[in-house]
């Protein structure tokens, strides 16, 4: 990509998203010295996602602060906490969070969903599907998910502070098209501003080079446990799964419509989209654990963009999960595509053949209408 056209997705980037992930560390949402939410800045930021919802935009958000809010009500001292205080500080902050989040968008008569998730929930296959699934439906009905770390069981992530990657995950998961981690600092620098006054501002990263690696510095003091180091490790999360991601200044009032106005952040500006993204993912990274064979019927409709319906299945081998890579045949046996089957083998074998309308009546419950959907699935 050309510095010129990177220059020009940069600009509006934000207002021509679709799909937005708004990380929110703690030390922009809590006060270090009584350990109260700013609710001003709170109601500014909520201002901001009502303006993004107007614009038909999904916004999804990811908080941080349980910890932080919650340490002071049950008296926890100032420094560092036992994991086991910490995951009880989360235990009561998580509640007055959501609330606080449910209050401000209440204003502007939004719905917002509490989804509470660690980062083994985005990696292991079967807990990825049900938040994938959750989130869709969620961001389908309106609300606005608000996604905290889920620290009352975390154990590894409660300590190393991975919110920055957990946004990234949650991003790459619902192919999201953009990604703001909000911060202390405007964006990417050569070195820390705060120690280097010869440091120079980046605006514009298209590829995690090692000189790029090597500007990150370490997190600052107080409620924050991310730093430049985990940011950068959130940008190479997004890219790959084709979203842009934006580190912008949160501390002023109003962040979101600040990055609409163009105010200086730094983008970095994946290769492909989103959905781009996730067919190349499909075609080279899985391994395919069975295999549906089509009817000449179902095989058109795919080479025309369809997805891929139970009516058109005729035969199901190997034994799969659902959520798995499969392997789509021609009626000659060709391989012409593969994809994320939806249906474990067992339930495939049981629906093959017949029409969407009859999948609750002979599975029991009411699944997808598509075997693969076209999302899922891409040609070879």
């Amino acid at each position: 990509m050309t510095p010129a056209r990177a220059q020009r997705q940069a600009e509006n980037a934000l207002l021509q998203a679709r799909r937005i992930v708004v990380k929110i560390g703690s030390a922009l949402l809590v006060d270090e010295e009584t350990g109260n939410i700013r609710r001003s800045w709170l109601d500014a930021l909520a201002d901001d996602v009502a303006a993004c919802r107007k614009r038909g935009q999904d916004v999804i958000i990811v908080s941080s602060g349980a910890i932080a809010v919650g340490r002071r009500h049950l008296g926890l001292a100032a420094g560092r906490l036992k994991l086991e205080e910490k995951q009880a500080a989360a235990a009561t902050g998580q509640i007055r969070l959501a609330h606080a989040y449910q209050e401000t968008l209440a204003r502007h008569h939004i719905t917002v969903a509490q989804v509470l998730l660690t980062l083994g929930d985005t990696e292991e296959r079967r807990r990825h599907l049900n938040a994938r699934s959750t989130l869709a439906t969620l961001l389908k009905l309106g609300t606005v998910p608000v996604i905290n770390e889920n620290d009352t069981v975390a154990t590894s992530e409660i300590r190393f502070g991975d919110n920055d990657r957990l946004a990234a995950r949650v991003a790459a998961m619902i192919s999201a098209d953009t990604l703001i981690l909000l911060s202390d600092i405007d964006g990417l620098y050569t070195s820390d501003p705060r120690k280097d006054k010869e440091a120079r501002f980046v605006p514009i990263v298209q590829e995690l080079t090692p000189e790029i690696e090597a500007m990150a510095g370490d997190a600052p003091p107080g409620y924050s446990s991310g730093g430049m180091v985990t940011k950068l490790a959130a940008a190479r999360v997004a890219l790959n799964g084709g979203c842009r991601m934006a580190i912008a200044n949160g501390t002023r009032m109003h962040p979101l419509k600040a990055i609409a106005d163009n105010a200086a952040c730094t983008w970095f500006l994946p290769q492909a989209s989103p959905l781009k993204a996730r067919k190349t993912w499909i075609a080279g990274s899985l391994q395919p654990q069975g295999a549906l064979a089509l009817d000449d019927g179902a095989l058109k409709a795919l080479l025309v963009g369809k997805s891929l319906l139970p009516a058109g299945v005729t035969r199901v081998d190997g034994e799969f999960e659902r959520g798995d890579a499969v392997r789509v045949l021609a009626p000659d046996g060709r391989e012409v595509a593969r994809g994320l089957c939806a249906y474990s083998a067992a339930d495939a074998r049981r629906i093959r053949g017949h029409k969407s309308s009859d999948i609750e009546t002979i599975l029991g419950y009411r699944g997808r209408d598509e075997i693969i959907h076209r999302d899922d699935l891409v040609l070879v």
